[in-house]
């Protein structure tokens, strides 16, 4: 009977397995599917625009008689709202990751970590709405800006986004580290400062490490929120207070009325192209680093 219940048991843990191979088979098909269709809808878009003018190119404007499809403006538009955000989200995100594992009382912290976790669901279209309606009034009031919608107003917005995830991993990363770690802490005289900031953070720092790049992620590849936020005029420009537009936001609002087939329809594919190399570099950096953190030992 046991012989049998074994046998039993090893067949339902090879399904199981078998299942989960299949399941991680199917995500990498589809990951290459993606990177395929990727490339063999931007690729032509070099038989007819330079490399060069493509990657170097400070002017994109499709509509005049000669187009350009110079990338720099869209990419310095990215670079400003990303960074802008994560100066601002990640230093605040930490700080509430730290108080809400280390210092909140139990009741508090049972309040504060579900409402944060909604902010996480909130549409984008609604902090889009906000950023227009509202919080680009006061980037105009107190920065004196002539751009009501620039680069500053979708920075902050998506500071503001992308909280949630640096927050409530970054908290679940400080959490796991062993109860040992702080008693050992406070017996050799360290007080509750001290063993934070040099025993605690230091040994979350590989998840904390994936919180921000998981925010940089989100942040590099939000689309609506920014559009609605920074005036989408692809100006080649490292003004924080100027109009910017974004390459998440030339394909949504472009790729819409554009011919299929055309070079601009490629141009289009080859921004896309473009925006997976950059959040390919960001993984590879954060499981680069990832190791190297895990490598040393507190």
């Amino acid at each position: 009977m046991r012989a049998i219940r074994r046998r039993s048991s090893r067949t339902v843990e090879s399904v199981i397995e078998y299942l989960i191979l299949g399941c991680a088979c199917i995500s990498i098909m589809i990951l290459l599917l993606i990177f395929i269709f990727l490339f063999k809808e931007g690729l032509p878009a070099f038989a007819h625009i330079p490399l060069s003018e493509f990657i170097f190119g400070t002017v994109w404007q499709v509509q005049a008689v000669e187009p350009r499809y110079g990338i720099l403006p869209l990419l310095c538009g990215s670079i400003l709202v990303t960074g802008g955000a994560i100066t601002v989200s990640v230093p605040l995100s930490l700080m509430c990751a730290l108080y809400i594992s280390e210092v909140a009382h139990p009741l508090v912290r049972e309040v504060i970590k579900p409402l944060i976790e909604l902010l996480a669901g909130i549409p984008s279209v609604v902090y889009g709405f906000l950023a227009l309606t509202v919080l680009a009034d006061l980037t105009q009031r107190f920065t004196g800006s002539i751009h009501r919608l620039n680069a500053l107003n979708g920075a902050l917005i998506l500071a503001v986004m992308i909280a949630p995830t640096v927050i409530s991993i970054s908290e679940d990363a400080i959490k796991s580290v062993p109860k040992e770690y702080r008693e050992a802490a406070y017996a050799i005289g360290a007080d509750k400062w001290e063993t934070m900031s040099k025993i605690v953070f230091p040994a979350a720092l590989p998840g904390v490490l994936v919180a921000v790049m998981l925010g940089i992620s989100r942040a590099i590849g939000e689309t609506m929120a920014v559009l609605m936020a920074t005036g989408n005029a692809p100006l080649f420009t490292f003004d924080i207070l100027s109009s910017v537009q974004t390459m998440t936001a030339v394909i949504a609002i472009e790729m819409g009325e554009v011919t299929f087939g055309s070079i601009h329809y490629h141009a289009l594919f080859a921004v896309g192209l473009v925006l997976l190399g950059i959040t390919f570099i960001i993984n590879f950096l954060a499981e680069v680093l990832l190791r190297r953190f895990r490598s040393v030992r507190f």
